[in-house]
């Protein structure tokens, strides 16, 4: 994983990381506050081993201190040596107690022997340190081996008596504050790894290209600003139908390697994705181009379409498909010579069976003539076969994907499905990819807004192609996402 992978997981998940870390350092003052101040006192002894004069007898001496040395640092946390301190001081401890407040070292390779005590009382601790010292001390002359002159190998002698510290050496604030700082970084910088990897959700561009080798269409960005919805001048709105039209420049470029058919699916893995608004979107800001677009609700379980353009649904591609109307008569002139609406009509019992049939060929083969562009609406591909169906007739499918939404598994097997079906995946439309933070959206479109052309100034191309003079038609408001 590269640097760059982990900085988005970190800014898709950063709520989550302060807190992991605001937590850590909480925790960190909270122990520091409630942990009881304690002094640590230390003494040092020097044990000395008797040796001969000669170069020999001088390095086995030295050898046997340092074994004698490893030896009495064990021997300074028995009974031997703490249960005399026990009685001197009179404490109130067991000598198992006292040993968890005394601790012995030997720096290497010398013959010193430090004895540290931590207590609550710095006094006491400087006490209990000296009596150790010197308890260890009679220990090494009674332990020690006899020289055969009545002295013991090994003595020891105190060389560096205990202070009573004046600073407690625990809590340390500046160094647990430190901690709980290093400890919250990584465990939230962990967490949200942990969570990137359980989530499957597609969320991102790079979620896409990684799932298929089909184009990213386009990126429609998120509204959630009521008052922005009735403008698409400024703001997120703005942006958005400038993704719309970015959407329109590639769908313009599908298909121009092979056969090039004006018919497309638009559909989606699951329900919910926005698959029909921004079918109704597409269709127009084609119009707005000047290109002939027809747009057919195929979704012929759910149909939105009609709704959603404030149409009348009770006729449509069901009465056409069974004979009892005309195309003619079911086409919905929104724009008279841009844009056209077949809506659904009745729910039929058998939609793939429709969208299957004889009579869609016959359908789709007409309206091909007809448009420029002919836009079908349908029902996403894993609960129902209808996409897959009716995608097989025509040039292909556009698959809308929902960011944070659609898992990685179930955009795979729509894919998949519609392999199977032996159906173009044209591209796919990431929706309502989120715009705060300082995103896509926000950074790379806000800083042209002021000035920009006004998207209500929009040309017929095809008429400028032509070497018609033509002036700038109103636009229609792209909707959001519901």
């Amino acid at each position: 994983m590269e640097l760059q992978q982990y900085l988005r997981i970190v800014r898709r998940y950063w709520r989550s990381a302060v807190a992991t870390l605001l937590l850590c350092v909480v925790v960190a003052a909270a122990l520091t506050l409630v942990q009881k101040p304690t002094y640590t006192a230390s003494s040092a002894l020097f044990l000395a081993v008797e040796s001969g004069d000669s170069a020999g007898e001088l390095s086995q001496g030295a050898t046997y201190a340092e074994r004698q040395v490893k030896s009495f640092v064990s021997v300074a946390t028995t009974s031997v040596v703490l249960e005399p301190v026990i009685e001197e001081l009179a404490l109130d401890l067991t000598p198992v107690q006292l040993a968890t407040k005394v601790t012995v070292t030997s720096p290497t390779a010398t013959s010193l022997i430090d004895v540290s005590v931590t207590d609550g009382d710095p006094t006491q601790a400087a006490r209990i340190a000296d009596a150790v010292a010197a308890s260890l001390t009679s220990a090494v002359d009674e332990l020690s081996p006899d020289n055969g002159l009545g002295k013991g190998l090994v003595a020891a002698s105190v060389i560096d008596p205990a202070v009573t510290p004046t600073s407690p050496t625990a809590p340390r604030p500046a160094v647990n504050l430190a901690l709980g700082v290093v400890l919250g970084l990584l465990l939230g910088v962990g967490q949200a790894v942990l969570r990137s990897v359980l989530d499957t959700r597609v969320r991102t561009a790079s979620d896409v290209e990684t799932l298929t080798a089909s184009p990213l269409l386009g990126s429609i960005g998120h509204i959630d600003d009521a008052s922005a919805r009735n403008s698409e001048t400024s703001g997120s709105q703005w942006a958005n139908a400038e993704a719309y039209r970015r959407l329109r420049t590639n769908v313009g470029f599908v298909g121009l390697g092979g056969e090039r058919r004006p018919s497309m699916v638009m559909t989606s893995a699951m329900a919910g994705e926005g698959k029909t608004q921004t079918v109704v979107n597409l269709a127009r800001v084609l119009a707005q181009a000047g290109e002939s677009v027809l747009l057919i609700d195929a979704d012929l379980r759910r149909p939105q379409v009609a709704d959603r353009m404030r149409l009348d649904n009770e006729f449509g591609l069901t009465d056409v498909l069974t004979g009892r109307g005309k195309l003619e008569e079911m086409v919905i002139d929104v724009t008279p010579g841009s844009l056209a609406v077949l809506p659904s009509g009745t729910v039929p019992p058998n939609p793939s069976e429709l969208l299957g049939s004889e009579a869609m060929s016959h359908l789709l083969a007409t309206v091909e003539r007809q448009y420029d562009h002919v836009l079908f609406d349908a029902p996403p591909l894993l609960p129902v076969t209808d996409a897959v169906v009716l995608a097989a007739q025509t040039a292909g499918a556009i698959m809308v994907a929902r960011s944070g939404k659609v898992r990685r598994p179930e955009f795979e097997q729509a894919t998949r499905l519609l392999d199977a079906g032996s159906v173009t995946l044209l591209g796919v439309v990431l929706n309502d990819v989120p715009t705060n933070g300082g995103g896509y959206y926000t950074g790379y479109y806000a800083e042209y807004t002021s000035t920009a052309v006004s998207p209500s100034n929009s040309v017929n191309w095809k008429s400028v192609q032509k070497g018609q003079r033509v002036e700038p038609a109103e636009e229609q408001v792209l909707e959001p996402q519901p």
